[in-house]
């Protein structure tokens, strides 16, 4: 009886299909375990065999613990909203909704050959007006709440109006817009509606602000710093500038240190975290104004450095600092705006990492020290940036690389003067950066301090004068949540005289309007601005025509829509209870399944994914709707199966291709090849399948120089894309060897976390281990297994691998368990063991891994149903327990025979029954030994 991998697996995905063999319960009595996946965006493309890495992992554990008597939630959906739709939409004229929906089709079908035990009732794509109506619903509770920091957390909007009815603003302590003006209770209940709503918006945990962006006008959209690339868009190459644009944003910095404390709490990574940590960007010093000579405006910095006060030497400006038009003289006005306008086409990123170039210019402008008095030249540069801090520096070159270089750069100018040194430390060759080993200098009332006592002394004095205070600056910003797209969710939002007002629960989803065109409007609004339906009747409560809107009742909606990661920050609580019309998830679902207690996905993720889902899950939990405060209790970042690229060499012009091992004096260039083109496992190209493939017309004619009459391609590990014709589809290898091979051998290739090469040509040892374990279970004319008693040395192969694959899925090394499974099979082939009391746990030990042959395995020894649910196969100790030792015996220190003897004898029996042997009496040759040195467990020597 023969194994027939298509037929197997075909036959139990079917029945797992019929049966919802892994839906969960949300009422079980059974221990929870929610085990997820960082959820896929469904691509044009499909799957290739890099991508279902994590899921086998996240799959092999999920199985495990339904084994383990688990109630297992297992569930997957689409992160289905994002540009690449959008742009194909533009490309094509077809309806993002309907490329999408073709995609997910394409990866649905992958996905099932693989055998993933997914609970797909609970299925979720984020482009569905049925899940983006709940996402809408969160979005409203931000705008609703605001955050109270004397309760540290988030509070509904209306607790806050009361304090103003009662007491005005006087003792409210939130996270809010700096430069709030003070008001009386009488005063707010005296202000028009619409002054009191702009009020609240200053409060809100969503709120609309003119705000830096970055803006990539050939996408026309606003792109995220995740999605710029060497100042251009991820996609395309695109320019991107920054740009001021009135965008809706969330106050993530409100979450600051509640996210920077919880990291103590997870189970993550260390790397994961420290990217956090700087992300999030934690800093401890002062706040400092300082005056602007001749007029009004003051210049607010963060320094952590208050001790070096009296070191400032000139002070810096981001570019897009809004006091830089406002303090800008005439005779610098042009110069400035045309360093402001150049420096735009530079991202934040790429200026933080461009630490070599120096640039910048004098605004003529001069600010006032706050102690001193002296004047403190004002410059314009782009090492500055707005998104950090105040968006301005107080400059001290001697004890700044950065500062001490842009002083230097500028040594001489009109505007800059020397370097000031508060150290008693030579900085003629560099600044004095370390916090430690000086004493201050030429610092007033600061001098012989060190950077402690110092620092404490300068923000007292500050204090004092009413010029500065002790502060905690965080590097996180507000995150910007709008996007200048089509694809993506609609807010709830209307607008009444410019003001946004919040459409009621009730009248959810606000679904997506038909537009002719994808692009933005000719005058530049975003693309639901070609929508001719797309505004609100709040007579009628609908949306109505755009034509309507001068009418008393009818209103502009929002033009932007919602970012790529409103759908993927709160998904995990969806899957909890998918099916829930009315609610994001009902209060016992939560309850139950409270958070996820493994979530896999990749690295890139470290900062964006992670944080905002942490954010809006405290958020929630505030709000009474979350029942835990961090949603991923413990978190795994699988690395990558990169690609193993093919390459042909060709001449340079282009009429002659060289094989790999002819090219070393040759002036070549290496070309990737198609992988359909070669032989994966002798490198060898086929050479008219080459020619005939539409990427190569260009060499139909070229002469192949060959090597023994083969052309051997070039092979290079790089990562795993389309563009590099290094693609491998999973169908491909599910076809030919069957998903349970695909699912070991990509589990078999390393260490999860490891990212690490595929090799089509290892996968063969995979296969052939499958049909090992079959002929263990089968011979040519069907079921070989017995059920006599197996003899110890087979319950020893069994209790060994038992042993091993438990605690390499209780520690997620899933490579060592395929190595021992291959052990434990040669191991029983050589016994000849076909026992039922040994195979029947072994096909429950490999159902997690390889589950398709598992099940015909359990089902051909008589068991009716799955599987998957049956108790895993615990480890007994006993079975393992060496009841003999073979003892090398040895003469004079040399070894001529070994013994078997029992673990339980003393030395004088193992003496004994030793000196009795026949091969004792050969080597002895009748003589007496001078000495007997026995260890019992060890050695047996005889001397002299």
């Amino acid at each position: 009886m023969k194994y027939f991998h298509e037929k197997i697996e075909a036959k139990w995905q079917q029945y797992w299909a019929k049966n919802n063999t892994f839906a969960a319960s949300n009422t079980s009595e059974k221990p929870k375990y929610y085990v997820l996946d960082m959820f896929p965006y469904p691509s044009g493309a499909g799957l290739h065999v890099g991508h279902p890495l994590g899921y086998i992992a996240s799959d092999i554990v999920a199985r495990y613990k339904r084994h383990k008597g688990f109630n297992v939630l297992h569930p997957q959906g689409y992160d289905s909203f994002g540009l690449p739709a959008e742009q194909y939409a533009i490309q094509t004229g077809q309806h993002p909704e309907k490329t999408t929906r073709e995609n997910i089709a394409r990866y649905r079908e992958q996905l099932d050959k693989i055998g993933f035990s997914f609970d797909w009732s609970r299925e979720v794509r984020t482009s569905n007006p049925d899940y983006y109506k709940h996402t809408q619903w969160i979005f409203i509770q931000l705008f609703e709440s605001w955050y109270n920091k004397k309760t540290d957390k988030a509070e509904s909007i209306c607790t806050l109006m009361q304090e103003f009815e009662k007491n005005g603003n006087a003792q409210v302590n939130a996270v809010c817009d700096e430069n709030i003006t003070a008001f009386s209770a009488a005063e707010w209940n005296a202000f028009s509606s619409e002054q009191q709503q702009k009020i609240l918006l200053q409060y809100r945990l969503t709120y609309l602000a003119e705000t830096e962006v970055n803006w990539c006008a050939a996408l026309g959209t606003v792109l995220a710093n995740d999605e710029i690339v060497n100042g251009v868009s991820e996609r395309g190459g695109h320019p991107v500038v920054r740009k001021k644009m009135t965008q809706w944003s969330m106050r993530i910095s409100a979450y600051a240190e509640r996210l920077l404390q919880g990291l103590n709490d997870i189970d993550w990574s260390e790397s994961i975290k420290e990217s956090q940590r700087n992300w999030i960007g934690k800093s401890v010093g002062a706040h400092v104004e300082f005056r602007i000579q001749n007029s009004e405006f003051r210049i607010s910095v963060f320094t952590t450095r208050p001790d070096t006060i009296f070191g400032v030497t000139f002070m810096t400006l981001a570019p897009e600092h809004e006091l830089v038009a406002q303090i800008t003289t005439p005779e610098q006005k042009a110069t400035v705006e045309a360093y402001v306008e150049a420096t735009a086409k530079r991202s934040e990123r790429e200026r933080m990492a461009d630490v070599k170039t120096i640039s910048g210019v004098f605004s003529g402008a001069y600010a006032e020290h706050p102690f001193t008095k002296e004047s403190i030249p004002v410059w314009i540069g782009d090492y500055v940036l707005a998104g950090y801090g105040t968006g301005a520096v107080m400059a001290v070159p001697c004890g700044d690389e950065r500062d001490y270089a842009f002083a230097n750069f500028f040594k001489g100018a009109n505007g800059m003067p020397e370097i000031k040194n508060i150290f008693n430390q030579d900085i003629s060759a560099a600044a004095y950066g370390e916090k430690g080993g000086f004493e201050l200098v030429n610092s007033n009332f600061l001098n012989g301090l060190d950077y402690k006592n110092g620092t404490k002394k300068a923000i007292e004095a500050l204090e004092e004068i009413g010029a500065g205070n002790a502060k905690v600056n965080y590097r996180l910003r507000d995150a910007v949540f709008s996007r200048q797209r089509y694809w993506g969710e609609p807010f709830p939002v209307y607008y009444v005289n410019g003001l946004p007002q919040m459409i009621d629960k009730k009248h959810l989803p606000i679904v997506l309007p038909e537009v002719e065109k994808y692009l933005p409007t000719e005058d530049g609004q975003p693309p639901l601005g070609n929508a001719t339906v797309w505004a609100w009747d709040t007579n009628e409560l609908r949306i109505t025509n755009c034509e309507l809107i001068d009418n008393d009742t009818i209103f502009p909606l929002e033009l932007n829509t919602m970012p790529g990661w409103a759908g993927s920050s709160w998904y995990w609580m969806r899957y909890m209870d998918a099916q829930n019309e009315n609610e994001f998830s009902s209060e016992e679902a939560l309850k139950y399944w409270e958070s996820v207690d493994l979530y896999i996905g990749g690295s890139e993720h470290a900062t964006g994914h992670l944080l905002y889902s942490r954010f809006w899950n405290k958020f929630l939990k505030d709000r009474g709707y979350a029942p835990t405060e961090e949603p991923f209790k413990k978190l795994i970042n699988q690395g990558m199966i990169l690609g193993m690229s093919a390459f042909v060499y060709r001449s340079e012009d282009s009429k002659t291709l060289f094989s790999r091992g002819l090219i070393k004096d040759k002036n070549v260039q290496s070309i990737h090849v198609d992988l359909s083109c070669i032989n994966d496992i002798t490198n060898e190209l086929d050479i008219e399948k080459f020619k005939a493939h539409p990427l190569y017309v260009d060499y139909a004619n070229a002469e192949f120089i060959l090597e023994e009459g083969k052309y051997i391609v070039g092979r290079e590990v790089e990562k795993m894309s389309k563009s590099k014709y290094n693609v491998v589809s999973p169908d491909d290898i599910c076809e030919e060897y069957g998903a349970d091979t695909l699912r070991l051998y990509e589990m078999f290739l390393g260490p999860l976390e490891q990212s690490k090469p595929w090799n089509t040509a290892g996968i063969t040892g995979v296969s052939g281990f499958l049909k090992k374990l079959w002929r263990l279970y089968f011979d040519d004319n069907g079921s070989v297994i017995i059920n006599d008693e197996p003899t110890a040395d087979m319950y020893k192969s069994l209790h060994k691998t038992i042993k091993k694959v438990t605690e390499d899925i209780e520690n997620f090394s899933f490579n060592t368990s395929v190595s021992q499974f291959m052990i434990c099979v040669n191991e029983l082939q050589q016994l000849k063991c076909n026992h039922r009391a040994i195979l029947e746990p072994l096909a429950i030990l490999v159902s997690p891994y390889a589950p398709h042959i598992a099940e015909e395995l359990w089902s051909a020894l008589g068991h009716e149903g799955s599987i998957s649910t049956v108790a895993f196969p615990k480890f007994e100790e006993k079975y393992l327990v060496e009841s003999e030792k073979e003892y090398p015996v040895s003469f004079n220190g040399k070894m001529r025979f070994t013994i078997k003897l029992p673990l339980d004898l003393t030395a004088a029996q193992i003496e004994e029954i030793v000196m009795a042997d026949e091969r004792t009496q050969t080597q002895l040759q009748g003589r007496t030994p001078n000495k007997v040195i026995i260890v019992p467990g060890k050695i047996i020597n005889l001397v002299g």
